[in-house]
């Protein structure tokens, strides 16, 4: 291979990454947004999970049953972590912190955090050393968390349920992050496996807890059937599965920061929730982390 294509390679990978990192981030807005929104109605959050990893677990079919439930040569605590991190677990825990959450606080709180709890976990546990443009990112993720806790100070807006239940949803998802990378699996893999396994959780719940599907109107249930079933459990996996292939864990989590920007934009004018200009600072400072925590400027000062 010349060095001209062996640097194409590289770079295609990279912008294919980046497309799909970008892409997650509108779809989990869209997400966020309507979990709000069905906070309240005929639904309950194991109907939502359903919805979520039921369709894309029946569309995905024949990805798990040629792999198995337990694909050979596939590490099982990855796996395990994978379904804990970004299945079904993940889905109640952040459903729980949404009911008193508005969107805008919780695009800082879900996906705003997420690169900073996925940055120090690979710090921690997996050797990774990010340089000094990484690290200004991450400490502008978490300066636009303590923007919106001042703001919480002042108006009272929010509990302890926002700020620690949605924290802790983040690094479920910074754990399934670094578990999908060293699992081995394709994003079609992965994807279809956390899906057959959190459908399988959750219709274990639905026997003792029943559901509320078929009662529910169908304009609410097809709403969630294309935002949780479509948009987030199908396309927004599939996506993320391939960011994270194309530009590694940390750095495919990064893009995600941009979310609380979309979050609050379309919480205020879909929902109508007040967005104070803390809140929006809290969202743009935030944002600006992940232009930092992708290393991109990084990648600028090479010669």
């Amino acid at each position: 291979m010349s060095p001209a294509a062996e640097t194409t390679k590289p770079t295609l990978s990279a912008g294919i990454g980046a497309a799909s990192a970008l892409s997650v981030v509108l779809i989990w807005a869209a997400w966020l947004i309507s979990t709000r929104h069905s906070v309240g109605g005929s639904l309950s959050a194991l109907d939502l999970s359903l919805l979520r990893y039921g369709i894309p677990g029946l569309l995905l079919a024949p990805v798990w049953l040629k792999t198995g439930l337990w694909p050979k040569g596939v590490p099982k605590l990855p796996l395990v972590l994978m379904v804990l991190g970004s299945g079904a677990p993940f889905f109640q825990v952040v459903a729980f912190g949404m009911r008193s959450t508005p969107a805008s606080a919780a695009g800082v709180l879900l996906p705003g955090i997420m690169p900073l709890a996925t940055a120090l976990i690979g710090m921690a546990l997996l050797g990774e050393r990010p340089d000094r443009m990484r690290k200004c990112g991450m400490a502008a993720i978490l300066t636009g968390g303590l923007l919106l806790l001042a703001a919480n100070l002042s108006t009272g807006t929010l509990s302890w349920v926002s700020y620690t239940i949605l924290p802790a949803g983040a690094t479920l998802w910074a754990i399934y992050t670094h578990a999908f990378r060293r699992s081995g699996l394709s994003a079609f893999e992965g994807g279809a496996l956390i899906c057959v396994w959190s459908t399988i959780i959750n219709l274990a719940f639905v026997l003792f807890y029943g559901t509320h599907l078929l009662s529910a109107p169908f304009s609410e249930t097809g709403l969630q059937m294309l935002t949780q079933g479509i948009l987030s459990g199908l396309v927004a996996t599939l996506l993320y599965g391939a960011a994270v292939r194309s530009l590694g864990g940390t750095q495919a989590a990064a893009y995600t920061a941009v979310t609380p920007v979309a979050a609050a934009i379309g919480g205020g004018l879909l929902l109508g929730e007040p967005i104070g200009p803390v809140t929006i600072l809290a969202t743009l400072v935030t944002g600006a982390g992940v232009v930092l925590s992708t290393g991109l400027l990084s990648h600028h000062r090479r010669t």
